[in-house]
Parts: structure tokens; C-alpha cells; sequence
């Protein structure tokens, strides 16, 4: 069977459809688009559009031929597709590593669904104000640590608060040994790839050999068995515990139609998934949202003005409702989006796309960055202007931070309520001074990007 989108080509209906070999691509060997894709993406993708247009083919190492898109018409054409077509969890073995093989986003078709339905409830509706408190706090306790007129990187105290989040509002986990072990453990793991040359590993899979504890791979696979073995052996406790507060509680008591729950290995490689996902992805776009806002004053003074109006100790669910804090962290999301694609959905039977006929096994991949810059949708797109998004509302073809379809980001409600009361605690109870006078730009940490020198900051006294 094809499926055919003629609402959406760039051809007439009469027009005869084009293989996918028409469509324009790199000439480069796929070693040196893997390369540089890991080194320099963005440049990359910039000179892609200006050559290629909005369509276009590429290969890397690992990966499905590729084709990507970046206007809203083709990304519709694919987000918009029957979710039947695609293979989405075996384009992603990239972070089977790191997540484990029992993880939604390793997963297809109805085991996805189910899992996706087992989770779905624990980030949104009446989960969500509870967790408030757990952010403003854990916020305050890295504040306090923060000494007058000290110079540090920001980013590393981002990445401290969104751990110790999770920990304990995912984990259900405070103080104690196992607490620390896990928060000492995570903060390993997560670094392992927190360099371009450190993230060769993910794409290259010829790197990733276990020689030792004392070769990386083989650091990186010891690292991730300890935190795995802690997290089973917290489940087993919290099995014949009575549910507290947290996420993995909720996890816990899920049940299918069948009254079936998830299995302990389930468990752990979803609660490996949310970490993944809403650590250092958080992290980093808190950091980009500091930078931003005292890189341009009058951003800043726009959101105190804003936060005034709620009095001290305002409700956390009263700051979410914020609309210019809202259009903030949108505009933070957009001119440098944490990952630079969405999941790439690999082809099971041919597609009629956008004036192509493309065959089984062709992974399409919609830009995230390239759309987020995309001319007609955001007029001088490098200037950071939340304005944008108070003039007029993105379609979920046109604004795609979190990815869209049935592989669109499960926590997407939870991050952007934590990048909200974590920004508001800090910008009503400290004043901050960037230190470095170079423009920050995006640097990669496995397959996520953080910003360069981590946004070196200043406590004013």
C-alpha cells in the first residue's frame, strides 16, 4: 500500500513523482558527514538549506539513508502521517546504550502505545502542581550555596537542580545512601559525553568497545550497571513500600486493560528514559534562558515587572501561567532547541512525499533547528525576541521543541513547568551578572547541545 500526500507536494497532481535519488544531497562520503555532523551541525545545516533547498538526502554512519526537512508543509507531511508507516524505536538504537532496551523510545507499535499510556498520566493533569514545591526547593538549596561575587558556570548549577528534581520527585529519593550513590553515579554518566570527541562513541559504533574498566566504553558500561542495580534495587524496596508522592509510585500502580504492570527492567529503563530526558535537556535550556535574559536587559526587566504582580511566594501553578515568562522560555526553545531533530521515523512501506516516492527502509527526520529558523515563520531568526511568540500562536508544525506526533516528548508539560519556577525563584531572590563578554553558542553533549563555557555567571552581592 502507499500513502500518498498530494494536499502537501511541492508538485501538481499531475506531476510524475521523483525517486528519492533526486533529491538533493551532500557529496560527501558518509564518514565525513558523520563527522561533521558530531563537530559542526549547525553550519552544516545552515549550508544544506542555502544549497539543497528544504528537502534534503544525507547518510551517516549507523544511521538509515536519510532524508530531512525543515519547512512546515513537509514536516506536516510526516508528523502528519499515519503513525502505522513508520518504525520509530529502531532509529534510535543510538541510545540503547544509555537508556536500555525496555525504554519508550526504543519501543513500536503497541508495546509503545501501551507503555506510552502506562506514563502518560504522571506528567500531566493533577500530577503536575504537586511537584512545584519539590522545584522551589530544590532551587533554594543551590542557591544557598552560591557565595557573593563568586564566578561559576551556571549550567553546572542548572544541572544540579534538575537532578535532584528528578531524584526526588521521579525517584521519590532525598537523603540517604542510596541518594547519594545515585546522584554521584548520574552526574558520571551524564559526563561521559559531555564533548564532541566524547559523544564519537554514541554515533560511531566501532568505538564502543568494552576493553576494561579502564578503557571508556568500558567505564561508561561499569558506570551504567551500578545506577542500573541501584534503581532495581530501589524498586524492589518501594514494591513493598506504601505509594509516596513521586513519579515511580505512579509507575508502580499503572495498569493496562489487562491489569497487567510494568516489570521491574521496564521500570528501570524508563526511569533511565525520564532521567535522560529531562536532566540535562532541562539544564541546558535553563542556562540558555539565563544567558538570554541578561544578555538583553530589557527581557529582564519585562519579566521582573511580570513576576512583581504575583507578590512574594507567589503559587507555582500561577507562574506557569505567566504569558511573557511562557513566551521566554518558547523563544529559548526555539533559537537554540536542545536537540537539533526530532526521533527519525524509518519507513515500512512506500510513501508518496511531497512530489517523492520513497521506499521502504528511508529514515525521514524533520530539522528541528533549520524549521526554528525558518525565514518566513521567524523574521530575523537570531535575534532572541519572545515577543514572537505573544503576536501570534505557532502551529505544532511550525514550533517543535519537544517533537510532535505520538513520539512528541512525554514530560514536555513537566519541563517547561520546571524551566518556569526554577526562572522565577532565581531572577526574585538573586541578581546575576554574566561574566564573559563572548557571545555563548551551542556546543555538543552527546546528542543533545549545551551552551559553550556553560554560561559563566556572577552572584552580585
Amino acid at each position: 500500500m502507499t500513502t500518498t500526500l498530494n494536499s502537501n507536494s511541492n508538485k501538481s497532481p499531475d506531476s510524475p513523482l521523483q525517486s528519492v535519488s533526486d533529491i538533493p544531497s551532500s557529496n560527501a562520503p558518509a564518514f565525513v558527514q558523520t563527522l561533521q555532523a558530531v563537530f559542526n551541525p549547525i553550519p552544516l545545516l545552515e549550508k544544506s538549506r542555502q544549497r539543497n533547498g528544504e528537502i534534503t538526502r544525507s547518510q551517516s554512519m549507523g544511521f538509515p539513508p536519510m532524508v530531512f526537512m525543515s519547512d512546515p508543509a513537509s514536516i506536516e507531511a510526516v508528523l502528519g502521517a499515519d503513525t502505522n508507516l513508520f518504525e520509530v524505536g529502531s532509529g534510535n538504537t543510538i541510545l540503547r546504550p544509555l537508556l536500555g532496551p525496555q525504554s519508550l523510545i526504543q519501543l513500536d507499535g503497541a508495546p509503545h502505545k501501551r507503555q506510552r499510556k502506562l506514563m502518560m498520566p504522571s506528567f500531566h493533569g493533577a500530577s503536575v502542581p504537586r511537584y512545584g514545591e519539590v522545584m522551589t526547593e530544590v532551587t533554594e538549596n543551590v542557591m544557598a550555596q552560591w557565595e557573593p561575587e563568586q564566578t561559576f558556570p551556571v549550567h553546572s548549577s542548572m544541572q544540579t537542580i534538575t537532578l535532584r528534581v528528578i531524584l526526588k520527585a521521579v525517584f521519590g529519593l532525598a537523603e540517604g545512601e542510596r541518594y547519594e550513590k545515585l546522584q554521584r553515579l548520574l552526574c558520571e554518566f551524564t559526563n561521559f559525553f559531555n564533548s564532541p570527541w566524547k559523544s564519537t562513541f554514541l554515533f560511531i559504533e566501532p568505538l564502543q568497545k568494552d576493553l576494561g574498566a579502564w578503557s571508556p566504553w568500558g567505564q561508561f558500561r561499569r558506570c551504567k550497571q551500578k545506577i542500573d542495580q541501584l534503581i532495581l534495587d530501589e524498586i524492589a524496596d518501594r514494591r513493598q513500600q506504601s505509594p509516596q508522592d513521586d513519579v515511580l509510585s505512579l509507575l508502580l500502580a499503572a495498569r493496562d486493560e489487562d491489569g497487567s504492570a510494568m516489570t521491574d527492567l521496564e521500570l528501570r529503563d524508563e526511569l533511565m528514559t525520564l532521567l535522560f530526558a529531562g536532566h540535562e535537556t532541562t539544564a541546558s535550556a535553563l542556562a540558555w534562558a539565563i544567558y538570554w535574559i541578561h544578555a538583553q536587559p530589557e527581557v529582564k526587566q519585562n519579566l521582573m515587572a511580570e513576576l512583581s504582580e504575583l507578590g512574594t511566594d507567589p503559587d507555582p501553578m500561577e507562574i506557569a501561567k505567566l504569558p511573557y515568562l511562557t513566551a521566554v522560555c518558547n523563544e529559548t526553545l526555539r533559537i537554540y532547541p536542545i536537540v537539533l531533530f526530532t526521533f527519525g521515523r524509518i519507513l515500512k512501506q512506500p510513501f508518496d512525499f511531497m512530489g517523492y516516492h520513497l521506499e521502504p527502509g528511508i529514515m525521514l527526520a524533520p530539522c528541528i533547528y533549520l524549521l526554528h529558523h525558518h525565514p518566513e515563520l521567524y523574521p530575523d531568526s537570531k535575534s532572541f525576541r519572545p515577543e514572537r511568540f505573544l503576536e501570534r500562536q505557532f502551529s505544532a508544525y511550525e514550533f517543535i521543541p519537544f517533537g510532535g506526533s505520538n513520539r512528541r516528548c512525554l514530560g514536555y508539560t513537566f519541563a517547561l513547568f520546571e524551566m518556569k519556577v526554577v526562572l522565577a525563584k532565581m531572577l526574585s531572590s538573586a541578581q546575576l551578572s554574566l561574566v564573559s563578554k563572548r557571545p555563548a553558542v551551542p556546543v555538543r553533549r552527546g546528542i543533545a547541545f549545551m551552551p559553550s563555557e556553560g554560561i559563566p555567571v556572577q552572584l552580585l552581592g
